[in-house]
């Protein structure tokens, strides 16, 4: 868990870094990260909630007209980053968005967070707790710093090098992110060529999703730094695997996981059983949370190790969710389906909600599916239940629209803001013509 800091801590720690400027960061409905940079003098005024910035120009915010926003920093998340400047140091600190009058900005991916949270600690859950694995390739740079869609290596899973020549780069975004605070428990190359993983410990879901979106700035730069670039786009080449966002979900009560019952057969206690259920209740709604853009349902496709079946296991890794083999403290269930171009703040907060969902209606549990999905005939899926996740990105903002639950755990201007943006994303990619139309058609016709 992270420091508590005081302003005068963070103030006395500004000076004895050699601290210049602060990026006051938060991210916008898409999740892409933002910041108001501002020189060390201010950061009183800025632990203050003094500092202010323009609403209007930030994707999914507000009209002009409403613009005038404050920054208002959350002071666990002080941190300096490792890498030096001619100036001196750059920290940052993150924040929530509040309007003029002292309320949370309703639009606010991380306060929507929040509120989720709130939820289950009034159903009796002192924590909801998640682990990551995000999944991302490194690609060739080109004569004018452009990034190519070339690879570096030849390595597939678990290979080292000669083959995984950006074992370099993944070690020293490993050591940047375990100087800055990070539990990393794992980091290999993954399937594809060029692909890699890194995975850090479970914690609770605040800190998971601000994590999540340090760690894309920490191996974008780092990257950059051994002249590559980092993608964490869904599916940036045909043929090959894409990159996923594994969650691995668990709720705590005081005396313990909530999710572990020793007398289960499968020691999955009620109230996962029950969260479980939730999941698969809503897993097309919140698809288009978790799974947000065009390119994302390119990834979503049978033969490639992502899940494209609402259905969970024990045993295998074809259905949604997957419950791990360990047990106890470690109980935990395992949602697949998500990438990293997803908001961290919104994905956790709409799964932690179908949970909830779940565990107060009582949902019951389907029987797993320990058979291999990918082969099982449309009868076979059919006879036991097994639904297909939302094929295209159109698809799923409609599955989303419809869901009064996810609706809700959203908010009414973060829904409305969401599904504009992604209607207008989905309709741009619709009416273009691709090269492999032109192949397809251009002398055949």
């Amino acid at each position: 868990m992270r420091k508590q800091y005081t302003k005068e801590e963070i103030l006395n720690h500004a000076e004895s870094s050699n601290v210049r400027y602060i990026r006051l960061q938060f991210t916008d409905l898409l999740g892409i990260v933002k910041n108001v940079e501002i020189p060390v003098d201010q950061l009183g005024k800025a632990l203050d909630n003094k500092i202010m910035f323009d609403g209007s120009s930030i994707e999914g915010f507000v009209r002009i007209e409403e613009s005038d926003m404050y920054l208002v920093p959350d002071y666990s998340t002080w941190l300096v980053f490792p890498w030096d400047t001619p100036q001196g140091k750059i920290a940052r600190l993150i924040c929530d968005i509040h309007l003029p009058d002292g309320t949370p900005f309703p639009g606010d991916p991380r306060s929507v967070l929040k509120q989720t949270v709130e939820r289950a600690k009034a159903l009796g859950f002192s924590s909801f707790n998640v682990g990551s694995e995000p999944e991302f390739f490194l690609f060739k740079i080109d004569e004018n710093g452009n990034p190519t869609d070339q690879v570096n290596d030849e390595g597939g899973y678990f290979d080292w090098a000669p083959l995984d020549l950006g074992e370099n780069c993944r070690r020293d975004i490993v050591l940047t992110l375990e100087h800055m605070g990070f539990e990393v428990e794992a980091s290999h190359h993954e399937v594809a060529p060029g692909q890699h993983e890194i995975d850090f410990k479970y914690t609770d879901a605040l800190e998971a999703a601000d994590n999540i979106a340090t760690f894309r700035l920490v191996v974008k730069t780092v990257a950059r730094q051994h002249g590559l670039h980092a993608t964490f786009m869904a599916k940036p080449v045909y043929g090959i695997n894409g990159s996923g966002m594994h969650a691995h979900l668990s709720l705590f009560k005081e005396d313990g996981n909530a999710f572990y019952d020793g007398a289960d057969e499968m020691g999955l206690s009620v109230t996962a059983r029950h969260f479980l259920a939730g999941i698969l209740e809503h897993a097309p709604g919140f698809t288009a949370i978790c799974n947000p853009t065009v390119n994302s349902y390119k990834r979503l496709v049978p033969g490639y190790e992502a899940p494209s079946y609402i259905a969970w296991s024990g045993k295998n890794r074809s259905p949604l969710v997957r419950v791990p083999a360990a047990r106890g403290q470690s109980t935990r269930i395992e949602v697949r389906s998500p990438d990293p171009t997803c908001n961290p703040y919104l994905a956790i907060a709409t799964l932690l909600a179908a949970g909830l969902d779940g565990i107060e209606r009582n949902l019951p549990l389907a029987p797993p599916v320990n058979r291999n999905i990918y082969i099982m005939s449309d009868a076979e899926k059919e006879e036991v239940g097994i639904r297909s996740l939302p094929p295209t990105l159109n698809d799923a903002i409609d599955a989303l629209a419809k869901d009064e639950v996810l609706r809700e755990a959203l908010g009414q201007h973060v829904l409305l803001h969401f599904i504009e943006a992604k209607k207008i994303e989905y309709n741009i990619y619709r009416t273009q013509v691709t090269e492999w139309e032109k192949d397809q058609y251009l002398h055949l016709y």
